[in-house]
């Protein structure tokens, strides 16, 4: 049997009182463990997005009536509820997953050495987006899946997976300060991109709350506006996206930019080349199920390449002094 550490009174009031202090003072992670933990909160972040876009498209949106329990009379699905239910509820069950691998993320950033606190910052950032989001998926069941609550939503999960994405990249560079790898015209460029791909996310949500996958099988209210005039809007604001695409990577070509900005360019439009031709065949095959999931899934890919390109514009050299870890944080995710 092996040796058991003695675990005096004083470890286990400390370990109570703040307990990601009492796991950092004693574990420290390599820095390819932090790594993982943001990118496997950035894979739960996409994973609940598509999943809950399942639950929507199977008309599952209303599978469990009430929140947050399944039903007045029971926390979790029952077999009277059928399909619908066991889809509405596992979706449900997903955000206990996704709070997890973010608990993962956060442990592992303030255990890190020297202490990152702007990394442990961008965990807690996304612990209580879940936690937000959460609190809107109930409101969203309990006005009837009202197509403004379900665009709120998505747009949450949107967030989300920008602060995962963004904990991602900062976990592969230092803390020094940020130097920009190309001029003022081409970051100003990249922006006007994010702002375009925003307003495309944006667009593709009203598209959604206009369009036909009302997510339950009753009647649902729509959003009173032209699905097809809207889905136009949407299909030109994504052409303003592939031509400022294209345009950023003749340019980074022009002005020699280095290798990961004209990389990850060239893998932004490839996802967007994908994700239009999905798109288009959608449209011109009556919206299939399973290609407005695959455009869901589409969607996070075009949001996470399109911050990769942002944050590949500049580089940010390894940790410039030690920050000492606090001795306790007085407010969970204030100072954690």
């Amino acid at each position: 049997m092996g040796h058991v550490p003695n675990v005096t009174r004083a470890d286990a009031v400390a370990a109570v009182r703040n307990p990601l202090a009492f796991i950092a003072e004693r574990w420290t992670p390599t820095h390819r463990t932090v790594r993982r933990a943001a990118l496997y909160s950035l894979v739960m972040s996409v994973v609940i997005v598509v999943t809950g876009g399942a639950v929507r498209l199977t008309g599952s949106g209303l599978g469990c009536p009430t929140w947050p329990k399944c039903t007045d009379d029971s926390l979790t699905t029952t077999g009277a509820m059928g399909f619908h239910g066991a889809i509405e509820f596992g979706n449900r069950m997903l955000t206990y997953v996704l709070c997890a691998a973010v608990g993962w993320a956060i442990i592992a950033a303030r255990s890190e050495k020297p202490y990152r606190r702007s990394l442990t910052r961008l965990g807690w950032a996304q612990f209580w987006l879940v936690m937000s989001n959460a609190v809107l998926g109930g409101i969203v069941v309990l006005v009837g899946l009202n197509p403004y609550t379900v665009a709120a939503h998505f747009l949450a999960a949107s967030a989300l997976i920008a602060v995962a994405a963004v904990m991602w990249q900062r976990g592969r560079e230092g803390d020094g300060e940020p130097r920009p790898l190309v001029g003022r015209p081409v970051q100003q460029l990249v922006w006007f991109l994010v702002v375009a791909a925003t307003l495309l996310i944006a667009v593709g949500t009203v598209v959604t709350g206009a369009g036909p996958h009302a997510g339950d099988s009753s009647e649902v209210e729509r959003m009173p506006l032209d699905w097809e005039t809207v889905a136009k809007l949407h299909a030109v604001l994504a052409w303003i996206v592939v031509t400022l695409t294209f345009a950023l990577w003749f340019i980074l070509k022009a002005v020699d930019a280095p290798k990961d900005p004209l990389d990850r360019t060239r893998d932004l439009f490839l996802v967007l080349l994908g994700q239009g031709v999905i798109g288009y065949v959608q449209y011109f095959t009556d919206l299939p199920e399973a290609l407005v999931g695959l455009h869901m899934l589409g969607s996070c890919l075009v949001w996470i390449a399109v911050l990769r390109v942002l944050l590949a514009l500049r580089e940010r050299p390894g940790t410039a002094i030690d920050l000492p870890a606090p001795a306790a944080e007085a407010t969970v995710g204030t100072r954690g």
